[in-house]
């Protein structure tokens, strides 16, 4: 039984990676929900996926409840097992898929977290950029919040990637889909000081090309960024923890509060579903509630 189960379980996770293009994180949360689901079909005497019908999927969803899983976590699952289905229902290895009419629970809408202009300008001025890491700190955060790109994007920008011509950076996104990002001229100006005199400074090894270096000389990684912001952080005075995508947030609410479109601020973002860059629609909202109630005169 466990190796039919292993291999149902294989050729799914070899569709991700060979079909779908997904990335080896993604494959992975959809192995951990499969593989959780696995036990509880053990639990409850389960041969094969084929034998799994609608009540044993409700029954699964219950039991998620009451473990006390998280609406995002146990919608997520559902998500997981129900792609999972369709695949094996197209590979006949089951009759039916038991996940079809299983409903997810809605996920509270949770808004993003962003800087204000105010506090951006002192983060930015809180970077000494009369040291090497001071330029190198000042260009990565201009960068971040000049393109609203992933953490994970910008530790992987080779110095080829950056156009200084046109003002563009070539990023390589989730699913390994490229986009062009424009950046601005503090941007450019922070990059050019940082690669002219920094970067060669800090740099003492040949096999790469990763724009950002850590002060070893190596990559800067994504949690070597996480760090690097944290640090910031705490010079600028600034209260609360500061993490990568609220630069990320910062940039499309305060692109959609002066006046960009939402399909403009998706293209930037690299989000595939509009639905996604939805979200910063409510922190512009509120912002417009609050600009209202301050200037009417009869608010």
């Amino acid at each position: 039984m466990k190796e039919n189960l292993a291999l149902a379980m294989n050729r799914f996770l070899e569709y991700l990676q060979i079909e779908k293009n997904y990335s080896s994180y993604t494959v992975e949360f959809y192995k951990k929900d499969i593989e959780h689901f696995s036990l509880f079909m053990q639990e409850q005497s389960i041969a094969t996926f084929n034998d799994v019908k609608y009540f044993d999927a409700r029954l699964y969803v219950s039991s998620l409840y009451e473990r006390h899983y998280a609406r995002t976590s146990a919608a997520r699952k559902i998500s997981s097992l129900r792609s999972f289905f369709k695949f094996l229902l197209r590979e006949k290895i089951v009759d039916e898929n038991p996940f079809i009419l299983v409903i997810q629970p809605k996920k509270g809408v949770r808004l993003p977290s962003f800087l204000y202009e105010e506090e951006m300008e002192q983060l930015f001025s809180s970077c000494d950029d009369r040291t090497p890491l001071g330029k190198r700190n000042l260009a990565l955060m201009e960068l971040l919040y000049a393109t609203g790109i992933r953490v994970s994007e910008c530790a992987n920008i080779q110095l080829d990637d950056v156009d200084f011509d046109l003002s563009t950076i070539l990023v390589k996104g989730k699913g390994k889909r490229e986009r062009y990002v424009p950046f601005g001229i503090f941007a450019s100006q922070a990059l050019e000081s940082y690669i002219n005199g920094a970067r060669s400074l800090l740099f003492d090894r040949s096999d790469h090309r990763n724009l950002f270096v850590n002060a070893r000389g190596g990559p800067l990684t994504a949690r070597g960024i996480r760090h690097v912001l944290n640090e910031v952080m705490k010079k600028a005075s600034l209260s609360g923890k500061i993490h990568p995508h609220m630069f990320r947030h910062s940039f499309a609410t305060h692109m959609l509060n002066n006046g960009a479109d939402m399909r403009t601020v998706q293209e930037l973002l690299g989000h595939t579903h509009l639905s996604s860059t939805q979200v910063y629609t409510h922190v512009t909202k509120e912002h417009l509630r609050k600009t209202y109630i301050n200037s009417h005169p009869r608010a």
